[in-house]
């Protein structure tokens, strides 16, 4: 299915389960390698970054099976470090298999997952850190090695929260001889759902929600059974596309403690929220306030958000202004919204301005990326007619099955 046909303009009523947590999962499977027995990963999203790194694993020796219960990992086979070519060229998640993989087997080598090896940002954030604990890196054919005769513990200072160094770290630190101090760790959710799943298979880490984290490594580890917590993207995305589209409606299982900044803009924007330990009740405003909205990591606004923000407020009751602070390129979305009526300046490679306007028209248009893809399906619930989005093979790296979400809402969503 390659494009997903949406009727728009139909207020979005009902509730909908929130999926597993991309960004969780993934570090969380990379993790499976250094047990040597088998764990149980429930509530594993059924999206196509996971499926790629199921079948990397499985190149890596692992047995790896879906189940009623959830996706379950036996890696006592893993012997080798080498990962083959065609399952990591373009993945980018790919990388957290780095810190594993030295863990496990003391090398790795592998494809660069998009763009140049050493010294690009932000490869270079791990490589270095890594460095630290007794990795030593060489590039052959565009290939990286890595090779860690005896990795050991290490104080290191990130100089900037990066999500992927701060997993790589946690997975070498664990396997490692000693302890290692990390100052300046991000503060993401997945990263307390990391060192969660690592701690129950008997890994000894403190300082989980802190920029500062101690990993006591050398401790046997052991399979578990672990439950990967909801998407917050996934929710935000459903939580802003009922704000643009209007309705009511309630987002089962959405994890609310970590999403303040979403609501508080969802807030802003005129939306009503009402949370409880079984989710999110989303009241949508007649049509949203104009919202002044700055990225960064969190626990602020999410950057995987702005995309469906901007889209949201082009329907704004006035001139809304997004600041990216985290990420290049991440308006690629605005010429797609442009084809539907938007009226976007784009100010400089990290600001846009957006003035609301009184409608969308349906368009045929093009996702680029992920976090704008379904930013665009967004814009056509929104939108008056039909709406086409093509290149949908980007939407489902993160979302299970995006139509058949907004059509448990009541939306007009089919996938060709």
């Amino acid at each position: 299915m390659d494009s997903i046909r949406i009727q728009g303009r139909i207020a979005l009523q009902g509730k909908v389960r929130i999926q597993g947590s991309k960004n969780a999962s993934l570090p969380i499977l990379a993790a499976a390698l250094l047990i040597g027995e088998s764990s149980v990963i429930r509530n594993c999203p059924r999206i196509s970054d996971v499926h790629s790194m199921v079948s990397l694993l499985k190149s890596l020796g692992c047995s790896v099976h879906w189940q009623e219960k959830g996706l379950v990992i036996d890696s006592s086979q893993v012997r080798k470090g080498e990962m083959p070519e065609d399952a990591v060229t373009g993945m980018r998640s790919s990388l957290c298999l780095l810190g594993a993989l030295i863990g496990r087997c003391g090398e790795v080598v592998m494809e660069h997952p998009g763009g140049c090896v050493i010294g690009a940002r932000p490869i270079d954030l791990h490589l270095s850190a890594l460095e630290q604990m007794g990795v030593e890196f060489a590039e052959n054919d565009g290939r990286l090695k890595a090779e860690a005769r005896r990795l050991h513990g290490a104080e290191i200072c990130l100089p900037i929260p990066s999500v992927g160094a701060t997993e790589n770290i946690i997975l070498a630190g664990v396997m490692a001889h000693g302890d290692t101090v990390l100052k300046g760790a991000a503060l993401e959710p997945e990263i307390w759902a990391l060192c969660r799943y690592l701690r129950c298979c008997g890994a000894y880490i403190e300082g989980e929600g802190s920029s500062r984290l101690v990993i006591h490594g050398g401790r046997k580890l052991h399979g578990c059974d672990f439950t990967v917590p909801s998407d917050r993207i996934v929710a935000g995305t459903y939580l802003f596309g009922c704000i643009g589209a209007g309705g009511c409606v309630f987002l089962e299982r959405a994890p609310r403690e970590e999403m303040d900044a979403v609501i508080r803009a969802a807030e802003l924007m005129g939306g009503r929220m009402y949370t409880s330990p079984e989710g999110i009740y989303v009241q949508a405003p007649a049509r949203p306030a104009p919202l002044r909205l700055v990225t960064a990591p969190y626990p602020g606004f999410p950057t995987d958000l702005q995309s469906v923000v901007l889209a949201v407020e082009t329907l704004g009751r006035g001139c809304s202004r997004i600041e990216e602070t985290v990420f290049e390129n991440r308006f690629r979305v605005v010429e797609e919204l442009k084809k539907m009526g938007a009226q976007i300046c784009q100010q400089d490679a990290h600001t846009v301005k957006i003035q609301g306007v009184e409608g969308l028209t349906g368009a045929h248009v093009q996702a680029r990326e992920l976090r704008g893809g379904a930013a665009l399906v967004a814009a056509g619930l929104m939108a008056e007619g039909e709406t086409i989005v093509d290149g949908c093979q980007y939407i489902y790296r993160g979302y299970e099955n995006i139509g058949r979400d907004f059509r448990e809402l009541g939306a007009r969503v089919v996938s060709v």
